[in-house]
Order: C-alpha cells, then sequence, then structure tokens
C-alpha cells in the first residue's frame, strides 16, 4: 500500500513538460498541473496533497484538502450509485471519494442525496484504492460541546450522521450533539441531511433534546393565526364569536367565511390553545392563570 496516498508529502521534482512537473517519493512519480505563477526547476522540493484521480493518474495538488489521511472534515455528496455508494466532494479537481454502500443506511431511501454532507475522513485500501471513511461516534464526542439551559427553546439546525431505531443524531451548527426522538419528526431525515428544529431539551451530559415538529403556532395556519393574535390582543383574551355564531357576523368581524372560521377554530381547539364557553371563545393560558391567582387567595 502507497502509504503516501491521502496525506501531505514533499517530493522532488524529476521531470517537466508543457503542463506539468513530475514530483518523486519513495519511487512514485506524481503529476503537478502547473497553474500561473507556478515555477520550479528540476531538483527542488515540492509539497502538496498526494491522491489518485479518476484516471487513476498518481496526481500531486497544493490546493490542500481538508479530508485526509487521519483527518476528519465535511465533504459535500455529489451522486449516488446503489451498487457502489455516495460520491462526495472534498476540494479535488479531479476525484471524488466514495463512502462504500457498506457503510451507508440498509434502508436506501436514507441514503445521502445530492448536496447534503458527510463527515469523513481518507481510507487508502491495499490496492491503493481511495476511499471515504464515515466518522465514528468517537470522533463526534470527541468535537462536541456540551449543551446549556440557555438553549432551551431556541432554533437550531443540524447534520443528521447517526440513524437509529431508537431515534436520529445531530451535529449542530455549534458543535452539540443533538437527538430527535421518532416522536419528535414527521419523516427520518436522511444520513448528512442537514434539518431545522428547535431545542426542547438538554441532558445531564450535555446532549440536547431536539424537536422537528414546528411549534403550535406554526402548524395552526394563517386564519387560526389571525384568531390567536386577535384574541392575544383583548383585555380579556376572549371575544364573543364561536363556530356557532352567523356566517354574517364572522365575515365581517375577521374577513373569512364561517367554514374557514370554523377550521382554524378546530385546529385551535385541537391544539388545545382555546375553549368555547358561554358563547365565546377564549384563550386557555389566561384561564390557567385565573385558576392559579384565585387559589392563591384562598390559601
Amino acid at each position: 500500500m502507497n502509504q503516501s496516498l491521502g496525506t501531505i508529502i514533499i517530493g522532488l521534482v524529476t521531470d517537466v513538460n508543457d503542463t506539468a512537473f513530475f514530483v518523486q517519493k519513495d519511487g512514485v512519480t506524481y503529476q503537478l498541473t502547473k497553474t500561473e505563477g507556478m515555477e520550479y526547476k528540476l531538483g527542488d522540493t515540492v509539497e502538496g496533497f498526494a491522491y489518485i484521480s479518476m484516471d487513476k493518474d498518481y496526481m500531486l495538488t497544493q490546493e490542500i484538502p481538508k479530508v485526509q489521511v487521519g483527518h476528519f472534515a465535511w465533504g459535500t455528496v455529489i451522486d449516488t450509485r446503489k451498487d457502489l455508494g455516495v460520491f462526495v466532494d472534498i476540494g479535488l479537481p479531479d476525484k471524488e471519494l466514495v463512502v462504500s454502500l457498506d457503510e451507508l443506511p440498509t434502508i436506501k431511501h436514507l441514503w445521502p442525496k445530492k448536496g447534503d454532507r458527510l463527515l469523513i475522513t481518507i481510507r487508502v485500501d491495499d490496492k491503493d484504492r481511495m476511499w471515504g471513511e464515515l466518522a465514528s461516534d468517537e470522533v463526534y464526542q470527541s468535537m462536541a460541546k456540551k449543551g446549556t439551559e440557555e438553549l432551551i427553546n431556541q432554533n437550531i439546525k443540524g447534520t443528521a450522521y447517526r440513524l437509529k431505531v431508537i431515534g436520529t443524531f445531530i451535529l449542530t451548527e455549534d458543535d452539540q450533539i443533538g437527538f430527535v426522538h421518532p416522536s419528535e419528526r414527521k419523516d427520518e431525515p436522511r444520513l448528512g441531511e442537514v434539518v431545522s428544529g428547535r431545542v426542547i431539551g438538554v441532558r445531564s451530559d450535555g446532549v440536547i433534546n431536539v424537536s422537528l415538529m414546528p411549534r403550535a403556532y406554526e402548524a395552526i395556519g394563517d386564519d387560526a393565526a389571525m384568531l390567536m393574535a386577535i384574541l392575544e390582543r383583548t383585555k380579556t383574551g376572549s371575544f364573543p364569536y364561536t363556530d356557532k355564531s352567523s356566517p354574517d357576523d364572522i365575515a365581517d368581524r375577521f374577513g373569512i367565511s364561517k367554514g374557514q372560521f370554523k377550521r382554524a377554530i378546530g385546529n385551535l381547539m385541537k391544539q388545545r390553545l382555546i375553549v368555547q364557553e358561554d358563547g365565546e371563545t377564549k384563550l386557555v393560558e389566561p384561564l390557567v392563570n385565573l385558576e392559579k391567582e384565585e387559589g392563591e387567595e384562598e390559601d
């Protein structure tokens, strides 16, 4: 196995032509493509990243990728082959790394898609083939920062890196490890998918619990959101309109049909944000606060 592949090497210029320098290291000659301003003479030493191109040529580049043997960094998925795995761009001009299907989920619709991102390193096999290798749990643990209580209810983005029956693990943009329980997501994220959610709790080990479900007010729709806004602006947290009110009264007050009103009211009641009592629609929260105040007075 060529120990230089996937690493930064220093070699000796042994030949040159109109398009490239030829750099030798440990008996292997690498081709360094000429670029503007690049000047080397025979016998000069050159530093660069050694790899094998898609055409199976030994190449050297001075645009050093962050992904290297022994070094993990993010790469972008650019293609998939169901019989092979996924192709990942790490910044090389004529080479993508393949993450083997053996490392990917057995359920293929959970494979990464174009544009997803994977934290990988380079593995070189005994045939000098360069592969992308996914970071282990230990790698994520070593780079993770602990979550704090101040994060609760904050919006976050993160990349799904481990898919398990118990839930999905993500790494946030700020390098916290997050856990998404199946009950806190609509669909299971793909490996490498960037998801948006909010923090709903922080575990004692610093892992944050994340929900990918919308907040109640985000899920209720425009009409329901309008009714909530009106209720919240009233002094009593209520208005004298219910699903029994006339279509004309509803249209005059809210500018929507009775059918729209009923659907919005039903949605809010399902979310337990409102109740209907004594011919009025009322916010639940003010009622709860009132009950507490009355209880305190009795004590």
